[in-house]
């Protein structure tokens, strides 16, 4: 079976901000209910390959928690910090292994990368995804999305016979043309950065929870699950979501059939 893990679930600057004192920050110092790593997942096939999506700073923690060693594909979203920080360092570790790694990227997000980060592709190889990829069953497509105050990110359409779902970590204000691919999927990832958000809306580069779910209305998916969550959420907290939809937490595993659960 095909299933997707949740590594990381946080905004661009983790949880606990170094600096805040806030509940949620305290309590993440604690029992650690809310420490949140930057938004990351894997997709596993059931021979056992990986797909990780995105590759941000807390790579290498993350890596330990789940006992891995070894990353052979990532596909990445966009070129933002919390997105592709860890790329340095797993190119390190393939120089030292000897296996090249392979990013999946849009060609105008590998360019940037490589302008940021100009000695990796000595050590990973950039594939153009513009028109697709392919990863065991799934076909993978990615389009561009609005991400307010920080420009654009890419959302990525996973598809195999039967089962549909998309990995949108970074959007707002989407247009009419980038909610259809979204529209009536059996398995939605969102970002939310907080329940309701009050900076002023140009500052804003993330959906809160109250404008997800009107455009949860709107897309009809039948599994929703937030991530991108900032020191602004709780999970101790109960919002009021429609039972369809829950907040994704570090370790959570989603199977990818109808009617299946994340655990």
């Amino acid at each position: 079976m095909d299933f997707l893990t949740f590594i990381g679930t946080s905004d661009s600057l983790g949880v606990p901000r170094v600096y805040c004192d806030c509940a949620v920050c305290a309590e993440a110092r604690s029992t650690g209910v809310n420490r949140r790593y930057r938004s990351s997942a894997i997709l596993t096939t059931p021979k056992g390959e990986t797909l990780f999506i995105d590759c941000g700073p807390d790579w290498l923690d993350q890596m330990r928690l789940i006992d891995k060693r070894v990353m052979e594909k990532v596909l990445v979203t966009h070129a933002h910090h919390d997105h592709v920080a860890g790329l340095p360092e797993w190119a390190d570790s393939c120089r030292w292994t000897g296996r090249k790694g392979i990013v999946y990227t849009p060609a105008e997000v590998a360019r940037t990368i490589n302008n940021q980060y100009p000695w990796l592709d000595r050590h990973l190889t950039f594939v153009n995804n513009d028109e697709g990829c392919s990863f065991g069953e799934w076909q993978i497509s990615p389009w561009k999305v609005c991400h307010g105050k920080n420009g654009f990110s890419y959302a990525y359409i996973f598809e195999k016979p039967a089962y549909r779902f998309a990995y949108c970590s970074d959007a707002i204000s989407l247009t009419e043309a980038q909610k259809e691919p979204l529209k009536r999927l059996d398995l939605l990832i969102l970002g939310t950065n907080y329940y309701k958000e009050n900076a002023e809306p140009s500052s804003r580069s993330v959906y809160d929870m109250i404008e997800a779910i009107e455009l949860i209305g709107e897309l009809l998916p039948k599994r929703v699950f937030f991530t991108h969550l900032s020191h602004g959420v709780d999970r101790n907290e109960p919002y009021e979501l429609p039972a369809h939809v829950r907040l994704a937490h570090h370790g959570l595993r989603v199977e990818l059939w109808n009617n299946a659960q994340g655990r």
